[in-house]
């Protein structure tokens, strides 16, 4: 099974970091992103949209990081990861869709001004930031984990960019409950950093 990555994106170190909690083995294929490598034959075959993650699973080929997570985890990872009950797979499924909206669009995007330079309003990025962070500190002041109540996928979609929000100039000082659950992801068996984590 392979990976195609980069190693300072936060999507593609969330598979990263599942595979490694779980156990699961993957081929980690390095892309040369400042190349444009993942806008051209052959990355663009495997997904049209030009974008990293890609995982390759013998015929089965998957692009985005959510989605790679919840193959990943109901294939390969069991119940604990991703439950099969509809209850359990919404309660961590609307997490994903904080990962991919809320945070993509709030710390990842300030994130991506910061470091990478990208021509993004940075004033909008703060302000979804300053949205979203609260309502996490008020959800893990009662919660361990974001859902069922133990590490699942979701805390693996919301990690990477809540971790890397200082380098979109976002401090975490005034949220010590994020803090507290950022270093219990960091205390699990098998936890795999990346660079600014």
């Amino acid at each position: 099974m392979k990976l195609y990555d980069l190693s300072l994106s936060g999507n593609c170190y969330k598979v990263r970091l599942f595979a490694a909690l779980a156990g699961i083995p993957l081929e980690i294929a390095g892309v040369d992103f400042l190349a444009g490598e993942h806008k051209k034959p052959p990355l663009t075959d495997l997904n049209p949209w030009g974008e990293i993650p890609i995982l390759v699973d013998e015929a089965v080929v998957l692009r985005d990081s959510q989605a790679i997570l919840v193959y990943l985890a109901a294939k390969y990872a069991g119940e604990n990861w991703f439950p099969s009950d509809p209850l359990g797979q919404a309660s961590v499924v609307q997490w994903l869709s904080t990962a991919a909206n809320e945070i993509q669009n709030g710390p990842c995007a300030a994130r991506l001004v910061d470091k990478f330079g990208y021509a993004i309003d940075k004033a909008q990025t703060l302000q979804r930031s300053a949205r979203i962070l609260p309502l996490i500190e008020s959800h893990l002041a009662k919660h361990q984990w974001l859902a069922l109540e133990r590490p699942t996928i979701a805390d693996c979609a919301v990690f990477p960019y809540l971790a890397l929000a200082p380098e979109g100039g976002i401090s975490l000082a005034d949220y010590p409950n994020i803090q507290q659950w950022i270093s219990r992801i960091k205390a699990l068996p098998g936890f795999l950093a990346m660079p600014g984590v």
